[in-house]
């Protein structure tokens, strides 16, 4: 994106006047396509990019949005819930479109991302959480977040948790895929002092009808710094851009 600061920078060195200066910024806080509105100043204001959440959305949709977005010098987008018709309709737009066709997201990669030294963690309790797993921990990395993955370690073992301990007691965060009656993120919440944020799977969880006990057990747990998140909700959570 031309933020301000890059724009005021031209500016200063003489390669833009201050009309075009003007113009640029006058362009630049949305553009108007009739089906959308895109927050062109969102990373300005936020310090990451509009994210495009593709349900619902046609594929020209998808690629309009997308195409607004790269003709504004957006550098790192990030598309969710992206079906492969909409992968095809953008793939063709830049070099860098990498699909994550597990995690339904589609990224287009034109910065490498300077990460922190310390980590995030996502958990999951079963290798049947990994789409909703990896839809975490690929939005996590593009947000600029280093991300360390534990797989399938629910509760029936535990040992397998217990093994990553180090790893998880170091993680700034962890994200829990949170596994039946939400008892992983119960575990987890007692065995580290960072935030635990626990998503619950879009499918049945569980024994119980409807999911009650397992979204109880995810109430329980915030006294316990747990905090129970949808998955379209963690894209909010400041954790995952490690502002905590």
């Amino acid at each position: 994106m031309k933020d301000v600061r890059e724009i005021l920078s031209r500016v200063k060195d003489g390669e833009l006047s201050i009309e075009d200066a003007v113009i640029e910024m006058r362009l630049e806080p949305f553009e108007d396509l009739g089906y959308a509105r895109v927050d062109h100043h969102r990373a300005l204001r936020q310090g990451v990019a509009e994210v495009i959440y593709c349900a619902g959305k046609t594929p020209e949709q998808t690629r309009g949005i997308t195409q607004a977005m790269l003709r504004r010098g957006a550098e790192n987008i990030l598309l969710t819930r992206v079906r492969p018709e909409h992968y095809e309709a953008v793939r063709d737009l830049d070099d860098d479109v990498e699909y994550h066709r597990d995690a339904r997201i589609v990224v287009v990669k034109r910065r490498e991302t300077v990460k922190p030294e310390t980590h995030i963690c996502v958990v999951t309790a079963g290798t049947s959480d990994l789409p909703v797993a990896e839809e975490a921990a690929i939005t996590a990395e593009v947000l600029g977040n280093t991300v360390d993955r534990v797989y399938d370690a629910g509760v029936a073992g535990l040992h397998r948790l217990l093994a990553q301990l180090d790893k998880l007691q170091s993680a700034r965060v962890v994200i829990a895929i949170a596994g039946m009656e939400g008892a992983l993120a119960s575990v987890l919440g007692g065995l580290v002092s960072c935030p635990v944020v626990a998503l619950r799977r879009g499918r049945s969880c569980g024994s119980s009808r409807h999911r009650g006990a397992h979204v109880r057990g995810l109430r329980r747990e915030l006294r316990r710094a747990v905090r129970a998140a949808d998955h379209a909700q963690f894209l909010r959570q400041r954790h995952l851009r490690g502002q905590y």
